[in-house]
């Protein structure tokens, strides 16, 4: 049979149990995997059970985080995942271009709040909640958090900023195992219980890079130092002493080895949190010196033999108590001064203020002596946070935003429950209404307001829950502390009474009939909680004899006389005198002023949630379910548990605590997308325009000449007529994605057109936002297209132009060179003629006036034969004609290679035959004169400078005769003489 879990009924007999196996199974029996649901909203029906099968499935493949709406499910593995937050899975999830397209991490959620402050999203700051029971892994998601920011938000540019960030880094890293060691301790339910509540902030400069950090605390449990429960250990940090010092370390601190101490339960028991040197380590990269970190750990031991002291009853109540066994007291204090300040208690009454000394019951000793040590353990820790600060808090000048990380203590039921768990699980009360007030109850309100129709959904709200704890003008709370300022003692029973009596009309108050002690019934959130009253208002008080205050200012020892400085102000308000005493400070007023304060840098505030799941309460991994209830909570797991599984209904407690399946249900049902109408207009309008010209063809009015007719002031009315047509174009969008083969998409999302908003799914702005850029798309393809077509006819008109200009250059190159050569040959045939005018000139001046005879008939030599009649007109031709052929050989277009040699060849080529072949007509015998110079003088050349006619044989001109030179000229005189 199953049971009934904080009012919600798993069922009743075998017919309802197998009605839901049966649902169940159908369930289970769909296509997609569970494991492979990454979001809750997707399991279908949502309900605590279902909700739990998706997780385990997720689990059992060790998928430890689930999205859930806007909340982040995150199950503790309890064990070490080393690839799940490595160093490149960070910048992995940093370099993404939509981290929420990967699988669900807690650096997803951290990606997010750090793009937010980088878009400078109002509002800019930044706060992730992290929430969940004792030994979910809040701490360690805290951890991973801090180091993802040290990864992406540490990213300088120079080497000294790159220093500076990396020295900031480490030192923000190593505050933790510090706060650790000195703030948590080993619970029933979690061996790293934080014991305290932390605000980390993380603060970034304007070009979001982490600056620094700050730490703030919350309600430090102080009474852990003097009183542990059964099974459960102190602060780590004690334990760290005794077993990780030296054995010099420990005779200096007076910690021999096998003492025992009362204040140091199960001490055999190790645990992973006993890594002395690690936090000796981390305190040095803080600034703490080996000689404070000594004079830190003598104080710790000194705590420790002060809680070996132990007072025996004193028959004579004039005699203070007697100290029992061989007690030391090495605690830095004098001895004897300590213990008579224990002992006996000093009265101021009266008008004067007369001094009355009184011994102390052993009650009261032992009191005493326990608010010492509380009251040193708190400022040593206070005083810590606050050296954590100076070297971690950056300039209020150098740094603009923040990113927030809120770890506190997770909600708690003890079977003996006191302030403490009172204090922690109104914490967690009036966070848990922080998250509906922000997301349940202000979305549905919006839906209202904007005029949607929607369907409620009735998720619990703790506000009536806060009012019984924290309400005016009665509370809980109000009525401890009117206890506290009444002066008589104070009475268990009388307290339970007037609570009971002044609270009776809230809903949330219970009462157990069947405790012997009295207790009150505070039905949370997260489940009922007994709270005894006993000591309730002593612990509310928190009482300091101003005597043990003065004792621990007089002290020599360095470190408390910084812990306790002589403030004469600070005296006067311990010592209040008569009627002017001022009202006392109780823990519960303290801790809800705190609290208060956190709230409001929380509302202001981005806030973004992780919900921490304890899987079992043994710390096993791969255990999930209890085999009793196997029956109806039984998945398939891709591997067999290699543990005892858990009770299951401790998860659906906590499933149900933290709200879970009504963040589901709005989250699923509602809109979380929200634009304004001017935005979405803005945004989407280009899908009207597009839409609009391919339907009324090319007659429409383009894009540009409709966006100049409306102004950017444009008219409500105006406004939303764009934006119906818009939304009227919303069915074809859905329609064109069923037909490219996505099913998911082919019904039509829903998208509600508010007063001022327009609201939609995930999936529909995933669509829309897929058809604005093939629009877009188009409009780039166009563009390119027609930039592309210019660019080609640009290029080609200049390549017209170009080869025109190369044609006339080459044309006006070619007529100058034609020119050149013309002129060149007209220079050498002028120079040419006036050579022969001036030749025949001075061969006709060289005749000397004589008359030759003229021969008729020239006899040619025997053996000798004449030229063939073309030979002899080709190099008649040859010969007048040389210089042209020089022009042409040397010419730069023309003939080249052999043919150029040939045609100077030719044009130097004088007439064939020997000198001596040719006949010369003397004068012996015959009339007239006779040259000398009519001999062959040789070869031929041309000297300017003498006469021509030695070389007169070379004469242009054909000649019919044979004979050539100065015979010719003779026998031309001869002739014309004779004739």
């Amino acid at each position: 049979m199953l049971q009934q879990v904080n009012g919600h009924s798993s069922g009743s007999g075998a017919q309802g149990g197998e009605s839901l196996r049966e649902d169940l199974q159908e369930f289970l029996s769909g296509e997609a995997p569970l494991h492979q649901l990454d979001d809750l909203t997707k399991v279908n029906p949502v309900t605590l059970e279902t909700v739990l099968r998706c997780l385990q499935a997720r689990y059992a493949a060790d998928t430890f985080y689930t999205n859930a709406g806007c909340t982040l499910v995150a199950l503790n593995p309890f064990k070490p995942v080393p690839q799940l937050y490595s160093p490149a899975l960070m910048r992995e999830y940093h370099a993404a271009p939509q981290p929420q397209k990967l699988k669900p991490h807690i650096f997803t959620v951290g990606e997010q709040t750090y793009r937010n402050v980088k878009s400078l999203i109002e509002p800019v700051n930044q706060s992730i909640i992290v929430s969940g029971e004792s030994g979910a892994g809040k701490t360690w998601t805290s951890r991973c958090l801090m180091k993802f920011y040290a990864v992406v938000a540490a990213s300088p540019t120079s080497q000294e900023s790159y220093k500076i960030a990396e020295r900031i880094e480490q030192r923000i890293l190593n505050s933790n195992p510090v706060m650790e060691a000195f703030g948590n301790a080993c619970t029933l339910r979690n061996n790293n219980s934080s014991r305290f509540g932390k605000f980390i902030q993380l603060q970034l400069n304007r070009a979001q890079q982490m600056t620094g950090a700050a730490v703030q605390t919350y309600l430090l449990e102080k009474t852990r130092v003097a009183c542990q429960a059964s099974s459960e250990r102190n602060f780590h940090i004690f334990y760290q002493i005794c077993k990780g010092a030296s054995m010099d370390e420990r005779l200096q601190w007076h910690l021999p080895e096998g003492a025992a101490f009362f204040w140091l339960p199960n001490p055999e028991r190790t645990l992973e949190e006993d890594c002395f040197e690690v936090t000796r380590e981390a305190m040095l990269h803080l600034g703490i010196d080996t000689p404070a970190q000594n004079n830190i750990f003598q104080v710790l031991a000194g705590l420790l033999h002060l809680g070996n002291v132990r007072f025996a009853h004193s028959e004579d109540e004039a005699q203070p108590c007697h100290l029992t066994g061989d007690a030391q007291c090495e605690n830095r204090l004098p001895e004897d001064p300590l213990l008579e300040t224990l002992r006996i208690r000093t009265i101021r009454a009266g008008r004067q203020q007369q001094v009355f000394q009184k011994p102390c019951s052993q009650a009261e000793c032992d009191t005493r002596r326990d608010c010492v040590a509380k009251l040193v353990y708190a400022r040593l820790f206070d005083w810590l946070v606050s050296v954590i600060n100076s070297s971690i808090c950056a300039d209020p000048a150098s740094w603009t935003t923040f990113i927030g990380l809120l770890d506190v203590y997770g909600f708690e039921s003890f079977p003996n429950n006191s302030l403490e768990q009172l204090c922690i699980n109104y914490a967690n009360e009036k966070l848990q209404q922080h998250f509906v007030a922000h997301y349940l109850r202000a979305q549905q309100e919006e839906y209202a307001v904007e005029g949607l129709e929607w369907s409620f959904v009735n998720y619990q709200d703790n506000q009536t829950c806060l009012d019984l704890i924290e309400g005016s003008p009665i509370s809980i709370c109000s009525l401890i502390n009117e206890e506290c300022r009444l002066n008589r003692p104070s009475s268990a029973a009388q307290l339970q009474t007037r609570i009971e009596s002044a609270l009776a009309g809230s809903p949330r108050l219970g009462h157990n009939k069947l405790s012997r002690e009295p207790s009150f019934v505070v039905l949370h959130y997260a489940g009922p909680v007994q709270y005894h009253t006993a000591g309730l208002v002593e612990k509310n008080k928190d009482p300091v004899p101003p005597e043990l205050t003065r004792l621990l200012q007089q002290s020599q020892d360095p470190l408390l006389k910084v812990l306790f400085p002589a403030d004469p102000e600070e005296k006067a308000q311990e010592e209040p005198s008569g009627q002017s005493r001022a009202p006392v400070l109780t823990v519960v007023s303290k801790f809800k002023a705190s609290l208060e304060q956190l709230l409001q840098v929380l509302h202001c505030t981005t806030p973004h949630y992780i919900r921490c799941i304890k899987p079992n309460s043994q710390g096993q991994a791969h255990s999930f379910l209890q085999e009793e209830q196997g029956d109806l909570l039984k998945v398939p797991r891709s591997r067999p548990p290699a543990a005892t599984p858990l009770d299951s209904l401790q998860v659906l407690s906590q499933l149900e605590a933290c709200g879970l399946v009504e963040t589901i249900h709005i989250s699923a049902a509602g809109f979380p997308i929200r634009i304004p109408h001017w935005n979405f207009v803005e945004r989407y309008e280009v899908l009207r325009r597009i839409c609009a010209r391919t339907s009324s063809g090319p007659h429409s009015p383009s894009p540009a000449e409709g966006h100049s007719e409306r102004s950017p002031c444009t008219e409500a009315a105006t406004l939303q007529a764009v934006l119906q047509d818009i939304l009227h174009t919303l069915p074809a969008l859905t329609q064109a994605a069923a037909t490219l083969g996505d099913p998911a998409k082919a019904t039509p999302a829903p998208v509600h057109c508010g007063r001022t908003k327009v609201f939609m799914t995930d999936s529909m702005l995933e669509l829309l936002e897929h058809r604005r850029a093939q629009v877009l798309e188009q409009c780039a393809r166009r563009i390119q297209g027609s930039w592309r077509r210019h660019w080609h006819r640009k290029q080609e008109r200049q390549r017209r132009a170009a080869v025109l200009i190369q044609a006339a250059i080459r044309s006006w190159l070619a007529r100058k060179h034609v020119q050149r050569l013309h002129t060149a040959a007209t220079v050498i045939k002028r120079a040419w003629r006036k050579w022969r005018i001036g030749m025949a000139f001075l061969a006709s001046k060289e005749l000397d006036g004589v008359e030759e005879k003229h021969f008729s008939q020239v006899p040619l030599p025997t053996g000798s034969s004449l030229l063939p009649q073309t030979q002899t007109s080709l190099l008649a031709a040859i010969i007048r004609l040389w210089p042209l052929g020089l022009v042409l050989a040397n010419a730069a277009v023309g003939v080249r290679g052999f043919q150029r040699k040939l045609v100077v060849w030719a044009c130097l080529q004088l007439p064939a035959g020997n000198p001596s072949s040719y006949p010369v007509q003397t004068a012996q015998g015959q009339a007239g004169v006779t040259s000398i110079r009519a001999l062959p003088q040789g070869s031929i050349k041309f000297h300017c400078r003498k006469s021509p006619l030695p070389y007169a044989d070379i004469c242009p001109e054909p000649s019919p005769y044979s004979v050539s030179g100065f015979n010719q000229i003779l026998l031309e005189r001869h002739s014309l003489g004779h004739g």
